[in-house]
């Protein structure tokens, strides 16, 4: 069978036949998309390069090579700002007295009923003579420094800076604010000046500060201080998990380790779990 060859006439055949239909396709010319000049270029050069956010600028970081210089002055200038941040802490903190810390999230509004509950908890402690430590900002930490304020009680703030939602709130004592820059630096401070725990509903830094303090008991690195979780529709969802999944099919802790929280609904209650526990160690208040 004799293949047929196309000729620049059968070519234009087909070309006038499938006028219309859609299917003819015309090749472009090969520089029809040359640029013209250098600026040119590299102006669509910039226009397709993905603008970085700071996460994606942090990831790329992370996978530059340094040389030795560059890291060791980076890293010398890191420990002293952790440094300086513990010695400031360790000042402002060491004489406040037996205190609670407060958790909760920063984004509770002020007409919510866990922002009004914090507020009557706070002010219940310094009635019983009790300092309050919260991390010093907005929501559930505002409630809890507020409440103390009003009773004339220590209104303690551990304030973290980040780049968004986080600013110290107006009732923290001038003498008792601190800021950080390190999340792990503030949550010493949480734990090493506290004997009790309120945890109000919150998000991951709440979880953060609340699993820290378990685990501390837990392992026995600071003594057996109250926590209670205020708001058993909350919290209850998460215990009945760890008992379920970590406890029984797991393993995973032991079934004491369940006791270490106690879950209440008013500020009664949670007041009167923290009263017990200075009630039993004959502990004086701290003003």
């Amino acid at each position: 069978m004799t293949k047929l060859r196309k000729t620049s006439k059968t070519k234009l055949q087909d070309e006038t036949t499938n006028v219309g239909s859609g299917t003819t396709i015309v090749q472009p010319e090969v520089n029809d998309n040359k640029v013209e000049s250098l600026q040119e270029a590299k102006k669509i050069a910039k226009q397709e390069a993905p603008v970085l956010g700071e996460d994606d600028k942090r990831i790329r970081e992370a996978f530059t090579d340094k040389d030795w210089n560059e890291i060791k002055i980076a890293d010398s200038w890191q420990i002293f700002k952790v440094m300086s941040e513990f010695v400031e802490g360790f000042e402002k903190m060491a004489k406040i007295g037996p205190c609670v810390s407060i958790f909760g999230s920063a984004r509770t509004k002020p007409d919510n009923p866990y922002y009004k509950m914090a507020e009557e908890i706070a002010a219940k402690l310094v009635r019983h003579g009790y300092g309050v430590i919260t991390g010093g900002g907005p929501g559930i930490m505002e409630a809890g420094n507020k409440g103390a304020h009003s009773e004339g009680g220590r209104s303690v703030g551990l304030n973290i800076h980040l780049p968004f939602e986080q600013f110290n709130n107006i009732y923290i004592d001038p003498d008792k604010l601190i800021n950080f820059d390190y999340f792990f630096v503030r949550k010493v401070m949480f734990v090493k000046y506290a004997q009790g725990f309120i945890g109000m509903p919150g998000g991951f830094g709440t979880l953060d500060e609340l699993f820290e303090a378990m685990t501390l008991i837990q392992t026995r690195k600071i003594g057996r201080f109250p926590i209670v979780l205020v708001g058993k529709a909350y919290w209850q969802g998460m215990f009945d998990w760890i008992k379920t999944a970590m406890l029984e099919m797991e393993h995973n802790i032991s079934p004491e380790d369940l006791d270490l929280v106690q879950l209440v609904d008013n500020a009664t209650d949670a007041v009167k779990i923290i009263d017990d526990f200075y009630s039993k160690y004959m502990l004086s208040p701290n003003f």
